[in-house]
């Protein structure tokens, strides 16, 4: 009988998968690595639905001395004594924090309970006071020192980065909870963290100077998330399963998956990395779908890049240091940094002689998050024509040669929208024309370097190699000449595939492309 895997989609406790029979993706060698280093305060940045809190359940089970639980796992071979420690788990995940009171009444519900646990009888204190007498009387009842996680330690603050007056009034409940790690050190035996993102002005964690942040290490680079080596060990009936479904060979089922789902990476010289939320719901579906996007976009992403006037043919192919990746601004959040603690930007290479990371879009699946999310907060329609058929119907006739019908699409599609950015801003255009070529899934390049200039926009399909450029109130007449004169297409002519030259003029007075030349 053909072997089933019970994917744990949804499930982030690691007793339930374990005692339920789950796959279970061994991640346990990092709590040796945590111990070894005898590391008192941990923190790790990840995106949403990479396993951040798996990870914490497991360490929660470890300290708790749920040895059962890791039986067959690289951490029993560790040489600990498996006694039960007090953990004090705080989830910041739940809860909304579109209001003020969302964190109070989420550290009174957890302060309650761990109250009553731990016998403490005096609770009409600051919520600072009671989480440090917590602290205290747990070691004391149980004379181990006490281990505490906090899952999330940043929603109220990311959710609320562009409300000024919500951000100082979380900062500061957060920062009051926070001082406990340093002033009750005596106590505890380990502080782990885990968030999206790592601020910097207004830090909650000004007064924890020995943080060690686990986020950018090579040796725990692979800490969430799947790995390919990974994915062949333990998900192998899945990929069978969906090899099958589709009619192709094994190996082109894990090209398929990489392309949809991998391409992560979290440090130097980290191996790339799957989704954990995507690759299990399409292994499990036998299907590729956009799984991660539709488990929600953040807004203040869009709002971000709309408010900077971002250039995102740049953003999206970018040069960065580490500390510009590490520190998010919590009152102008740079959209670089934004982007790629979200999970939207990833390292695809590090450059050691100029000491910069290089950073792109990770894979198909996000390129289609950001094509369906972006794109509106650029262009609002106002007509009545299904934009998803015009932009599908583009694609397929970029796909089958035929350019001018896919530039009538084109043309269509901003027929029906208006700017909502001024319109004497040029960026916004291309803004635009690259969201609607260069996220739909064709093959593109910006700004392809030549010994003459660059090539605005070259788009490559099978049989055809498209060499756009683009004017803003020029005349195609002008954009097709400087193809030809600065000879862009030479670079492809040994390629096979049949060259298309585009020149599109674009106006600012009709607000819509206003014609296009093509020469084949």
């Amino acid at each position: 009988m053909e072997q089933t895997l019970a994917y744990p989609i949804g499930l982030q406790d690691f007793r339930t998968l374990r005692e339920e029979g789950y796959v279970y993706v061994d991640k346990t060698r990092y709590i040796a690595e945590i111990i070894s280093n005898k590391s008192r305060y941990c923190f790790l940045a990840r995106p949403r639905r990479f396993g951040k809190s798996l990870f914490l359940s497991t360490l929660q089970c470890f300290f708790e001395g749920r040895r059962e639980l890791f039986q067959g796992l690289d951490v029993e071979s560790l040489d600990w004594n498996w006694e039960s420690y007090p953990v004090l788990r705080l989830d910041l995940n739940p809860e909304e924090y579109n209001e003020k009171g969302g964190l109070d009444s989420l550290y009174d519900d957890a302060f309650s309970i761990w109250e009553d646990e731990y016998e403490i009888v005096n609770k009409r204190e600051s919520f600072s006071s009671r989480f440090k007498n917590i602290i205290a009387a747990a070691h004391k009842k149980t004379g181990k020192q006490v281990v505490i996680l906090v899952d999330e330690y940043d929603k109220p603050l990311v959710e609320n980065i562009h409300n000024k007056d919500h951000i100082e009034h979380y900062r500061s409940r957060l920062s009051a909870i926070y001082s406990n790690f340093k002033s009750s050190a005596e106590h505890i035996r380990l502080v782990f963290l885990t968030g999206i993102s790592r601020f910097g002005k207004l830090s909650v964690f000004s007064d924890l100077n020995n943080l060690k942040d686990l986020s950018f290490l090579d040796e725990f680079a692979d800490i969430c998330g799947i790995s390919e080596k990974e994915m062949l060990s333990y998900l192998n009936p899945g990929l069978c399963r969906l090899a099958e479904r589709y009619c192709i060979s094994f190996e082109s089922a894990i090209r398929l998956l990489k392309r949809n789902y991998d391409g992560y990476r979290f440090a130097e010289d980290g191996s790339d990395i799957y989704n954990p939320w995507s690759l299990l719901n399409a292994l499990k579906d036998s299907k590729i779908s956009n799984y991660w996007n539709d488990t929600g976009f953040p807004r203040i992403v869009a709002k971000t890049l709309k408010s900077a006037n971002a250039d995102l043919e740049q953003i999206f192919d970018s040069y960065c240091s580490e500390d510009d990746l590490k520190g998010l601004d919590l009152l102008t959040p740079q959209p670089i940094a934004l982007l790629y603690q979200t999970g939207y930007l990833t390292i695809k290479s590090y450059n050691q002689k100029i000491n910069r990371y290089r950073l792109g879009i990770p894979n198909e699946e996000v390129k289609k998050g950001l094509f369906n999310v972006l794109l509106p907060y650029y262009t609002k329609c106002r007509s009545d024509e299904e934009p998803k058929k015009l932009v599908g119907d583009m694609v397929m006739y970029f796909i089958l040669g035929d350019a001018d019908k896919a530039m009538k699409c084109m043309q269509a599609y901003f027929a029906g929208v208006h700017f909502k950015m001024k319109m004497d801003n040029e960026n916004n255009f291309h803004n635009a024309f690259f969201l609607l070529i260069d996220l739909v899934g064709l093959e593109t390049e910006t700004e392809s370097a030549t010994s003459d200039g660059s090539i605005d926009i070259t788009v490559k399909t099978d049989d055809y190699i498209y060499v756009i450029e683009l004017k803003y109130d020029g005349s195609a007449e002008q954009a097709l000449r400087q193809i030809e004169e600065k000879k862009y297409d030479r670079k492809f002519q040994m390629d096979g595939r049949q060259i298309i030259r585009i020149g599109v003029n674009f106006s600012s007075e009709t607000r819509c492309i206003e014609e296009w030349k093509i020469d084949r």
